[in-house]
């Protein structure tokens, strides 16, 4: 047996891993005693053998998974069947990109189909919830919410007669557990919350979702043990300055992965956009000098969107290279391969490139349009109107072929683009130069 110290209050009984002055149950003041906690020791290895022995995989009953329906039709098809009971979900996302007003939308979207959700906030109180869902027009008798920092709290609810068939726990990060040192957040006490929760769910059959917060560089936080424990790992991603938001897949068990769906927010809440082929496209003027049309893929949906390109002469002794949606070190080097390959001086030139809409992709095949685009603004001469480009571009000036080329091919079609150049044909950057633009090296 393992002992620690942790303080009791000695008004309502609450503990903490940590001494403060004021009690976060009962709001007393000094009330906190130092007390003795026991914990059990794990089992050493070889100290009792194990009554499981390897079985047949082959004679083992198969078990189908009765997944419900979310009540958001796009969000099942990412999920692969819905809401697997027993299932634990990791949703991630920058703060306010709107990770618990759709986290919210899908705990009211299970009340109106009558299945119980909980929502425990550990960031929000119970009056402020309220007022969000009120907005949102989500309230209702099936819809539950508790505002907590203790993980006790969590398992007393799938510990009762009858445990909810979602819980969702906004978030993981600001939950403490008693069987851990640390502060909420720490490694230790997200380790150790994340272990009870989804072990507790595993046994009672709700479908757990966590929400995580993200570093600076835009990864979840916390031990990446916590992917690892979880069955999937969901990502809200979008630019707060826009109205789309991307929801993608990054792990999933039970269905298909590196699949996205798209919303833009509105008034109240988070609208799913069903053809999202367009929607990244806006009113664009194929007229005007520097802009491209490309047919990107992002999971496995294309997307036609728009790259736009400016250069200008600079007055800089180190010209400016600025990318928005995508790689500036990519931008840098399709910009050595067009000086190397086609002799064109750059060197002088300001150079400015970015994808309309708010979209952020890593897309390789963008790499042609970003280069047709570069071009159309330097010779000061638009593309032809219903073009559409899509490519890699290597380092001797060719273009390499993509992925879901024929997936590309009938979305532009179905547009009624005209692909003059893509990776199918296997062009050279001097073919493109020239049938664009009448130029020769």
């Amino acid at each position: 047996m393992k002992t620690k110290e942790a303080y009791r209050c000695a008004e309502c009984g609450a503990q903490s891993p940590r001494w403060q002055g004021q009690c976060t149950a009962c709001k007393q003041w000094n009330t906190l005693e130092p007390v003795t906690v026991t914990k059990k020791a794990s089992t050493p290895v070889g100290a009792a053998a194990s009554q499981d022995k390897p079985r047949p995989l082959e004679e083992l009953a198969t078990e189908e998974l009765h997944a419900r329906t979310s009540g958001i039709p796009s969000l099942d098809e990412l999920l692969g069947s819905g809401l697997v009971p027993g299932a634990a979900i990791l949703l991630g996302g920058e703060p306010g990109i709107g990770k618990s007003t759709l986290l919210l939308q899908l705990a009211g979207s299970q009340a109106k189909l009558g299945h119980t959700g909980v929502y425990l906030s550990g960031e929000e109180s119970l009056p402020q919830l309220k007022g969000r869902a009120e907005r949102l027009e989500l309230l209702g008798p099936g819809l539950l919410a508790i505002s907590t920092n203790k993980v006790e709290d969590a398992l007393a609810i799938l510990d009762g007669p009858n445990p909810p068939e979602l819980l969702i726990v906004d978030s993981v990060q600001t939950l403490a557990s008693p069987l851990a040192e640390g502060i909420p957040g720490s490694i230790s006490q997200v380790r150790a919350v994340s272990a009870e929760l989804v072990e507790k769910t595993k046994k009672t059959g709700t479908t757990l979702i966590l929400v995580g917060h993200v570093t600076k560089d835009g990864q979840i936080a916390g031990p990446k043990l916590l992917e690892h424990m979880v069955d999937t790992v969901l990502y809200l991603e979008g630019d707060r300055k826009h109205f789309s938001r991307i929801l993608r897949v990054l792990k999933n068990r039970f269905g298909p992965s590196d699949e996205l769906v798209v919303f833009t927010m509105k008034e109240k809440g988070l609208e799913v956009v069903e053809d999202p082929a367009t929607f990244f496209l806006g009113s664009r003027d194929p007229s005007l000098s520097g802009t491209a049309m490309a047919m990107a893929v992002d999971g496995q949906r294309p997307f036609a969107v728009e790259v736009q390109a400016l250069v200008s002469k600079s007055f800089l002794s180190i010209p400016r290279r600025t990318a928005l949606g995508f790689d500036t070190n990519r931008l840098n080097l399709l910009l050595a391969v067009l000086e190397k390959r086609l002799r064109l001086n750059l060197s002088g030139h300001d150079i400015y490139a970015k994808i309309t809409g708010g979209l952020a992709t890593k897309d390789p095949g963008l790499d042609l349009a970003v280069i047709a685009a570069i071009l159309s603004s330097f010779y000061d001469q638009p593309l032809p109107e219903s073009s559409v480009y899509w490519g890699e571009i290597d380092l001797n000036g060719q273009v390499r072929p993509v992925a879901a080329h024929d997936v590309r091919l009938k979305q532009a079609k179905r547009l009624g683009h005209n692909p003059v150049c893509h990776s199918g044909t296997s062009p050279t950057l001097a073919d493109l130069q020239r049938v664009l633009f009448g130029k020769s090296q």
